[in-house]
């Protein structure tokens, strides 16, 4: 059954002392799939700022502005409706080596390579080989997952938006977007074209409508088996019409949802609010 979400996603940056100015990029605009419909979305910032967007090389819609007058801080507010549906069947998975001939022919190249993000010792992508042997390329997925799962567990604050597939799997720890960038790493090392996905997944999946309800971004990966199909890592399920897609890239670098420059002196990280509203 197709469903509505409304999504609100405040970033405040508090500046030490007032920026004499910024220069940013926003990615957090939900794309129109065949599964998600981006029925309305805006961005508005504080201080005022004329805005441009364009699509960036990986097909994420990119906001822009510059506040060149010093400002103490910058308010970010990307305002959403989405309108979502479950997802069809799996395809057909093709053969291994089917894969193999159609990533060195396209640009599944780019999804088939690690990152400084995406990279794993031998031994680990070894041992996932192993979890995997004789199984599809869907059930590949599964397996994977289940084993990055199994020793990555879901814990905020032990790891940096800096950390590495490598430094989760040695803590045993992280977030979504760990848990998405170690499960890219294995999956790469076994030949599977994979790519990150930045995006929202409301935390309530029967939520009663109109009731606002407290999120947060969140990040899955997208494999190559005849088509792109999505699995969420973190949860250990397909990504469904709970989930929102905003970008896709090789890893969390590519649809980074707010980056930018600014002068003056150096403050604390910023504060992120994400709220969802099901409407239909």
């Amino acid at each position: 059954m197709a469903r509505r979400l409304r999504i609100r996603h405040i970033t405040r940056v508090a500046y030490a002392q007032a920026a004499v100015s910024s220069h940013n990029e926003v990615r957090m605009t939900p794309l129109t799939l065949p599964g998600q419909t981006t029925l309305d979305a805006r961005v508005t910032i504080s201080p005022t700022a004329t805005t441009w967007s364009y699509w960036d090389y990986w097909g994420t819609q990119v906001t822009g502005f510059d506040l060149m007058d010093p400002h103490a801080d910058l308010t970010i507010t990307a305002s959403s409706l989405v309108e979502t549906h479950p997802p069809g069947e799996l395809p057909t998975a093709p053969s291994w080596a089917e894969i193999a001939e159609q990533t060195a022919r396209s640009r599944l190249s780019e999804f088939a390579t690690p990152t400084p993000r995406t990279t794993m010792p031998a031994e680990l992508v070894e041992r996932a080989r192993e979890v995997a042997a004789g199984l599809d390329p869907h059930e590949t997925v599964v397996a994977v997952s289940s084993m990055v799962a199994d020793r990555v567990s879901y814990l905020p604050g032990t790891s940096t938006v800096n950390t590495s597939a490598a430094e989760a799997w040695e803590q045993g720890a992280g977030v979504c977007q760990e848990i998405a960038h170690v499960t890219l790493a294995l999956l790469r090392g076994l030949g599977l074209p994979a790519r990150y996905v930045s995006g929202y997944l409301h935390p309530e999946r029967e939520a009663e409508l109109h009731r606002p309800v407290a999120g947060q971004s969140h990040a899955w990966v997208e494999y190559w088996a005849g088509d792109w199909c999505g699995y969420d890592p973190t949860n250990r399920t397909r990504a469904d019409e709970s989930h929102v897609v905003v970008g896709r890239g090789r890893d969390y670098d590519d649809v980074t949802p707010h980056k930018g420059v600014y002068r003056g002196v150096a403050g604390g990280p910023p504060e992120v609010t994400v709220e969802f509203t099901r409407v239909g």
